[in-house]
């Protein structure tokens, strides 16, 4: 399976590809993006080895991450999906999705990220039959956290992952209005 052409109103998500690599690798070598991610850029060898995670995903359990591109240019602005990371977090994770988006700095502050978002998370509600997603963040990442909550989910734990505190937020599929 690969990762249907989803649209709104100036988006559209669709499926990675290897003519991603350049954009992707871009995205995760810019310090601000990163900056509550982990908080490294990456190298190219980690972009290459995400980018095929991302397209991997869909085969093997039939969703994952969407590229996000500029309805009207084209322009590659980042990545939203639900993965299965398989993370060491303590405590675990639930075996659920996890919900997650990374947005290059040109679409920071611009309500993309709440549009992808609702977008998969309608794609998700329509499609899929879970009973709960998840996401994590660092807990000073407040913009990630407002995008989050606008979609149910709620604070529901902290954990640790390679050393960092995160913040656990949850959404139930009851949530959904």
């Amino acid at each position: 399976m690969t990762a249907p052409i989803l649209r709104t109103e100036r988006l559209i998500l669709r499926p990675h590809g290897v003519q991603d690599f350049d954009d992707v690798a871009a995205l995760w070598a810019d310090p601000a993006v990163v900056k509550y991610i982990g908080g490294s850029p990456n190298s190219r060898e980690q972009s290459w080895a995400r980018l095929l995670r991302n397209m991997g995903h869909w085969q093997a359990l039939g969703y994952g991450y969407w590229v996000v591109c500029d309805r009207d240019s084209g322009d590659f602005l980042g990545e939203v999906g639900f993965a299965n990371f398989r993370r060491e977090i303590a405590p675990p994770l639930p075996d659920v999705p996890e919900a997650g988006w990374v947005l290059a700095t040109q679409a920071h502050g611009r309500g993309i990220a709440s549009e992808a978002v609702a977008c998969i998370h309608d794609w998700a509600d329509q499609m899929q039959d879970w009973p709960q997603t998840v996401a994590i963040f660092a807990p000073e990442h407040a913009a990630s956290q407002r995008v989050a909550a606008k979609q149910g989910y709620q604070a529901s734990g902290e954990a640790s992952y390679f050393d960092d505190k995160i913040l656990i937020m949850s959404r139930q599929r009851s949530a959904i209005g």
